[in-house]
């Protein structure tokens, strides 16, 4: 009978709490015997602090609806996490009042979960004489946790149980089941609870009813609610869950639907849920950090795009464009330039370079474009160039160039021979992306140009060649190959590299490696470099360029489109005019090579042995003299000889 009592009287304060808190009046009082009650409430730092705000008003809706006359129910609050605290006990407080005030004054230890050692402080402690537990009155303990016990709570709880404590285990979302089941008293199923959150607590009572105040309708009869059922003495009434309200029926509910209702503050989408909504943003836009405003989708912007030249911004997506001068693929993204001299749309007489949508007209070597920008005069057929053997007209002057194997004399127009046009040759090619897989070919037909007018052989003029973007990569030695075709075969085979423009680090290279004689550089043989790059360099030329040029090398830069003229002459050797090229575009790059002349004669040389302009006048007094001295000693050697013919012959004739 006692168990009984004890029963109806924690779960009437258990079936009350949190779904509706009841009007206070004495008709709402659930009268029952008396009753000594210890809330044992888990404050761990695992308990956040609003879940220990819901265990606190959990709490105080239980006590609202107890009989707290002086003969009927006593209420003391431990709480424990790795040590217990004694809120108050049960003879503090004989009021409602000084209940709830000493409720909201507790503050959460926020350590561990020390069960064992909370129920074993209620067991020697909490319900004793001292502390107002009184004599033939039943003792209940609730435990609220929300973890596993530190500690072991079997032993503890199985004493607490023999000395007629009467145990309800309350878990909320990460309790363990099993140490529940370990605490509570029997039967198990009416002393175990276990709810998924804080805010779902309230259902802890709601399944006893039938024990609270008599007869529960919400268990024993029919009640129809869609949601929730809450029984009152000889009556019930319909709830809902949170976020939804009753209809006029009083039994079924509806969500309450904010967006509907205009009680939100989205720029765009409204998504509601029960009693409360989100929001969204139409399609090409994203939610801000706000949670409320939308900002549309820029993919042009971030860069997620793949477009070749112009990319146009639309909600979500983009669409791509070209430049003027070009016109847009068939893939939709990448770009062809409109080609004027291909399509035949133009009236050049002689050459026809294309740009972007336009073109201009040029003429062919030894010839001047007329002020009409179309057709062509030859220089050289218009003035007396006196050019000892072939006049080249340029566009606004004309030059003389010599026939293979001679130069121009300092006259500008004659020819001189060269004692040996034997050479090493390193070829640094820019391979970077902007040259452009169209006019990387014409690079490479610009080095086989340069190839057929050297006489290449083993004991001959040998080539090298380098390719360089980001990194530096040797295409082959000057000891790869020993014939001009072999040559010109593998620069068709060279693949383009793209990617950035470090001449420095291939200037670097050639000297550490190309012109090493593990490549196949040799001693007393003239070395020349020559650079080929369309742009500025990403990092600095001034120390390889330099020592390039104190350590004997001839070297030639050559500059295409945006190549920086002040790097291509810090590069090039003295004279610079006969060293130094530069054209607008990669369709003039063959006439630079038919004026490229890198037959180095030997006064250019810089090897260990000094050899000398055999044309130079003081050569040739040296060479005079050298041969004369040479018939002396022969003269004198022959009248030595002559001498002892005859001594010889005397010697006969004086034994006959």
């Amino acid at each position: 009978m006692r168990q009984l009592c004890v029963c109806v009287s924690v779960l009437l304060a258990l079936a009350t709490m949190a779904v509706a808190r009841p009007k206070e009046g004495p008709e709402q009082k659930c009268k029952s015997g008396p009753v000594d009650l210890i809330f044992i409430i888990d404050s761990s730092r695992s308990v956040r602090p609003h879940e220990f705000e819901t265990m606190r008003k959990f709490m105080i809706d239980i006590i609202h609806t107890l009989d707290m006359e002086a003969n009927a129910t006593r209420v003391g609050v431990v709480q424990y996490s790795s040590q217990v605290q004694n809120e108050f006990s049960l003879k503090t407080h004989g009021k409602l009042q000084g209940m709830v005030k000493g409720i909201n004054e507790i503050v959460p230890l926020a350590q561990g979960t020390m069960t064992g050692l909370a129920i074993k402080y209620v067991m020697n402690h909490a319900f004793t004489a001292a502390e107002g537990d009184r004599p033939k009155v039943p003792n209940v303990a609730v435990i609220v946790t929300d973890g596993r016990p530190q500690d072991r709570v079997v032993e503890v709880a199985a004493e607490a149980r023999d000395k007629g404590i009467e145990i309800y285990a309350v878990g909320v979302a990460r309790a363990d089941l099993t140490s529940l089941r370990a605490m509570a008293s029997p039967p198990i199923e009416d002393h175990v609870f276990l709810v998924e959150s804080f805010d779902l607590i309230y259902q802890f009572g709601l399944q006893f009813q039938d024990k609270l105040c008599g007869m529960d309708l919400c268990l024993e009869s029919d009640h129809g609610c869609e949601h929730l059922c809450e029984s009152s003495p000889r009556s019930f009434h319909c709830l809902c869950l949170p976020g939804y309200t009753l209809n006029e029926d009083g039994k079924t509910c509806k969500a309450i639907d904010l967006c509907a209702g205009g009680k939100h503050d989205c720029e765009q989408i409204c998504i509601p849920s029960p009693g409360t909504f989100t929001c969204g943003c139409n399609t090409g836009y994203t939610l801000n950090d706000d949670k409320k405003t939308c900002t549309m989708i820029d993919l042009c912007a971030e860069g997620k795009h793949d477009c070749e030249q112009i990319c146009i911004t639309s909600l979500g997506t983009f669409t791509c464009n070209c430049k003027t001068g070009y016109t847009l693929n068939d893939d939709k993204i990448t770009c062809t330039m409109i080609d004027l001299c291909a399509e035949g749309k133009h009236d050049c007489e002689q050459i026809c370079i294309a740009s972007p949508g336009a073109f201009i007209c040029d003429c062919s070597a030894g010839f001047k474009l007329h002020d009409d920008k179309k057709t062509c005069t030859n220089l050289c057929n218009t003035v007396e160039h006196g050019c000892e053997h072939q006049c080249i007209s340029t566009p606004d002057s004309y030059y003389c160039i010599c026939p293979e194997g001679q130069l121009l004399a300092e006259d500008g127009k004659g020819c001189r021979t060269c004692r040996s046009a034997n050479i090493d040759l390193v070829l640094l090619i820019d391979g970077s992306k902007s040259v452009r897989p169209q006019n990387f070919e014409l690079v490479k037909q610009f080095v086989n140009q340069v190839v057929d007018s050297l006489d290449v052989s083993a004991h001959g003029t040998r080539v090298g060649l380098v390719q360089y973007s980001s990194h530096v990569r040797t295409e082959f030695a000057l000891k790869m190959y020993e014939k001009t075709d072999d040559i010109k075969k593998a620069v068709m085979n060279v693949e383009y590299m793209e990617k950035g423009t470090m001449t420095g680090l291939a200037l670097k290279h050639m000297m550490e490696n190309s012109f090493s004689e593990a490549e196949g550089a040799r001693k007393n043989i003239p070395r020349v470099g020559l650079v080929f790059t369309d742009g500025r360099s990403q990092d600095d030329i001034t120390e390889w360029a330099k020592k390039a040029k104190e350590e004997g090398i001839t070297m030639y830069a050559v500059g295409v489109g945006k190549a920086m003229e002040d790097e291509l002459r810090e590069i090039a050797s003295e004279p610079l005019d006969k060293h130094f090229f530069y054209t607008t575009d990669f369709t003039f790059i063959n006439q630079i090579a038919e004026n490229l002349k890198l037959n180095v004669c030997a006064e250019e040389s810089q090897g260990e042995i000094e050899v000398k302009d055999p044309c130079a006048c003081e050569s040739l007094v040296e060479f005079q003299q050298a041969t004369m001295s040479t018939l002396e000693q022969l003269k004198t050697k022959l009248a030595g000889m002559t001498a002892q013919l005859e001594d010889m012959e005397n010697q006969l004739l004086s034994r006959k």
